[in-house]
């Protein structure tokens, strides 16, 4: 609504001039001085366009619509962002309520404008309400625009804050929802990005909005212990100023409060009553250098006490968000805990501004780029672990993880600092170094010790990873690692392999039916004209879009081999092609009338596609039946199995041929029941038996009951056949004490 339609009657201000002031351009001139002449052109004509296209829409609270976009863009004007940030934050809902398309604002105002307009539009459909997929899809949106133009999500949160400002006009229905949606998404982001100030109004904002008894209650106290402290803050700030004054050290001293939502916070988790809340006050000290820094802690301690372990120097190791301060807690005047923070004037801007600081310091120091990497690698991050996530409930899932981290500071061999989240192990360390580290990471050292990798790291830990090129991430790893990152990798690395595996389980498989039906695999070449029209014809059939989906569908179950090899036979029959009765009748009627002689032969080096049934645990030697589980590749039974005999009367269908090759690759897990006279070193006797007959020990019970005369151990050993098996039987039945030893074929 234009500002020159609105009255102003008899020279007072009323509700229609206020709104007039508030949505004319002047509201926002005084913030633009940074901008030279062209750029305040630019957002200029992005306003006017703006006014036009919401003219006649008011906000809730009868304001005209123009008076948010402004708002808007005046709280970006305060990060200094650039005029094209600000012509899209006075734009950003021209196209969601104002029917405005892109190719119109980039014809008027640029691609580049345009791009941050459209960005933001896809954010304005973030509703917590909606279903989990849909919201999770939204945020995913969001945080990728965020990742490569970081301007999005400050126009974003800017928009946020000022409808958090004004939440009160809405319906209150509204306020449960955007409030929590604010606490839970936009209130981390920002303090992941170092946007304290931001950080703090919106938790406030949100905490009134979410409980407004509480909220009101607190406000009350801290009003009240405002009044009670006045004479305390005054003298502490009096002596401060005087002592520095003393030491000759120029300073800024500012006192702060803690918020209303950090004190509730505090007393939830704590248990605390608000009189139990010591360190509601606190000031901040802004200094000229670095030097000045560790000198005005030196003046402090000299003038008050300080509180043991409650200092931090997070100028030698920055926040993860590049935060930078010196913290101290002293004891002041009455017994007062009071905590003092002491930085320099740059940093206290990179401090409450975190990433928009770079537009900040953009002018006064265009060499420098360390504002510019604040939060860089968070944001790059997130790409990361979107190109490893198709899913967006698992890419949200992820991020959640990695947006409130309380940082541990942990060194390479090579000292260089790493920060990473509380409670992250050493995969965790070994995925931040590179992914690669990760995946081939088969040990660790912690300064200097050798350490498992699922062991935490903590505060100042040397972390040495250990690689080795054959090794590859251990689905275990899930269950420990802390960051989005690492899990992320790891789940993307999995399920490739288990893909690329099972693709080349359905080759083997679909080859062995083929042959059963007189059909040589050679015959299906996809380079032969007639064979790929003949494979578009099968993949239509099974619904796969190519080969190799089908071919990882049968290696998974998903699709039954010998159904695809009839269909097969029945497109050649059509065009002509016969089988190979010789072929047919030796694959059918061999030596075994039950298992053909074209079974799929396993040597151990098959992989996740491959599972040895731990209900029977089956070793090279052992007859063996194949069943393929519904989409969980194929399950190796032993012959006489319970459980494999009860899957072939239900589902028979699914069972294949299956044999030992005659050089399986590696050692196969099976488990020993060894009955033993109790005694001193009996244990250690029967472990040095399994060792000298070569069977390495993978697991040890001893159960839970008391020992008796005689009891029950039962190991988990890897041999490499039934005749090892044997020769370890034979080896352990001769140790003094054992009484008796079998195979046991479960591990239960």
């Amino acid at each position: 609504m234009s500002a020159t339609l609105l009255p102003v009657i008899s020279g007072k201000s009323t509700p229609a001039a206020a709104n007039a002031a508030a949505a004319s351009f002047a509201a926002l001139t005084a913030k633009l001085d940074y901008l030279n002449t062209a750029d305040i052109e630019n957002v200029r004509r992005a306003y006017r366009f703006a006014d036009e296209a919401h003219l006649g829409q008011l906000r809730n609270s009868g304001e005209p619509y123009i008076t948010h976009p402004i708002a808007v863009a005046q709280r970006c004007a305060e990060w200094k962002l650039d005029a094209q940030a600000l012509m899209a934050a006075l734009l950003h809902d021209a196209i969601e309520d104002c029917g405005v398309t892109k190719p119109e604002l980039i014809e008027r105002f640029g691609a580049s404008v345009a791009d941050l307009v459209d960005g933001l539009t896809k954010l304005e459909k973030l509703e917590f309400n909606t279903r989990e997929e849909n919201q999770a899809e939204s945020f995913r949106k969001m945080l990728l625009a965020m990742a490569r133009d970081v301007r999005v999500i400050l126009i974003k949160l800017a928009d946020r804050t000022h409808n958090m400002r004004t939440l009160g006009d809405a319906p209150r229905s509204k306020w449960t929802r955007i409030a929590r949606e604010t606490l839970d998404i936009y209130a981390p982001i920002a303090h992941r990005l170092g946007l304290n100030t931001t950080y703090r109004e919106l938790q406030d904002l949100s905490f009134q909005h979410l409980h407004p008894w509480r909220y009101a209650i607190l406000d009350k106290a801290l009003l009240r212990a405002r009044g009670r402290k006045r004479d305390v803050i005054k003298r502490v700030q009096s002596e401060v100023e005087a002592a520095f004054t003393s030491a000759r050290v120029p300073v800024q001293v500012q006192g702060r409060e803690k918020t209303l939502y950090s004190i509730y916070r505090k007393m939830d988790e704590k248990h605390l009553s608000f009189a139990q809340v010591t360190d509601l006050y606190g000031f901040r000290v802004i200094l000229q250098d670095l030097t000045a820094c560790y000198t005005a802690m030196g003046v402090l301690h000299q003038l008050y006490k300080p509180l043991p372990g409650k200092f931090k120097d997070y100028i030698a190791i920055p926040k993860i968000n590049g935060y930078q301060s010196l913290h101290t807690t002293l004891v002041g005047p009455f017994g007062t805990n009071i905590e003092f923070q002491m930085r320099t004037e740059a940093m206290h801007v990179v401090a409450e501004s975190g990433v928009a600081a770079h537009w900040l310091y953009k002018a006064n120091d265009p060499q420098s780029d360390a504002s510019q990497r604040l939060g860089a690698q968070w944001l790059q991050s997130l790409l990361d672990i979107q190109q490893e996530t198709g899913d967006a409930a698992e890419f949200w899932d992820h991020v959640k993880i990695d947006l409130f981290p309380e940082a541990v500071y942990v060194f390479t061999p090579k000292s260089q600092i790493m920060a990473m989240p509380r409670g992250a192990t050493i995969v965790d360390f070994a995925y931040a170094i590179h992914s690669d580290v990760g995946h081939r990471a088969v040990a660790a050292k912690v300064n200097g010790e050798q350490v498992p990798l699922r062991s935490e790291i903590h505060n100042g830990d040397v972390v040495e990873v250990i690689t080795a090129p054959v090794s590859s991430p251990n689905p275990g790893w899930l269950g420990f690692v802390r960051t989005g990152k690492a899990r992320s990798k790891i789940r993307h690395h999995l399920k490739t392999m288990a893909l690329e595996e099972s693709q080349e389980l359905g080759e083997k498989m679909l080859a062995q039916a083929l042959r059963a039906e007189g059909i040589d695999r050679e015959r299906l070449s996809l380079d032969d004209e007639a064979h790929h029209a003949n494979w578009e014809k099968i993949l239509r059939f099974t619904g796969n879009r190519s080969r190799a989906d089908l071919l990882t569908d049968i290696g998974l179950g998903k699709r039954i081999a010998s159904m695809v090899a009839k269909r097969i036979v029945t497109l050649l029959a059509e065009t002509g092609e016969k089988p190979d009765v010789l072929l047919m009748s030796r694959e059918r009627y061999g030596t075994h009338e039950s298992v053909s002689q074209g079974a799929l032969l396993l040597d151990g080096s098959e992989g996740a596609s491959v599972q040895f049934a731990p209900c029977c645990r089956p070793i090279p030697g052992d007859g063996i039946v194949g069943y393929l589980g519904r989409g969980e590749g194929l399950f190796v039974h032993t012959d006489d199995c319970a459980v494999a005999k009860r899957l072939h009367y239900r589902d028979s269908e699914r069972f294949i041929a299956v044999d030992w090759s005659d050089e399986p690759v590696r050692a196969f897990e099976t488990y020993l029941l060894i009955t033993v006279s109790n005694g001193k070193g009996v244990l250690a006797r029967v472990a040095a038996a399994l060792a000298n007959a070569e069977a390495d020990i993978t697991h040890v019970d001893m159960g839970q009951e008391p020992a008796q005369d005689a009891t029950d151990l039962r190991f988990g050993v890897a041999v490499r056949d039934r005749i090892h098996l044997a020769a370890v039987l034979r080896r352990v039945k001769r140790t003094p004490s054992v009484l008796r030893v079998q195979r046991a074929k479960s591990s239960n």
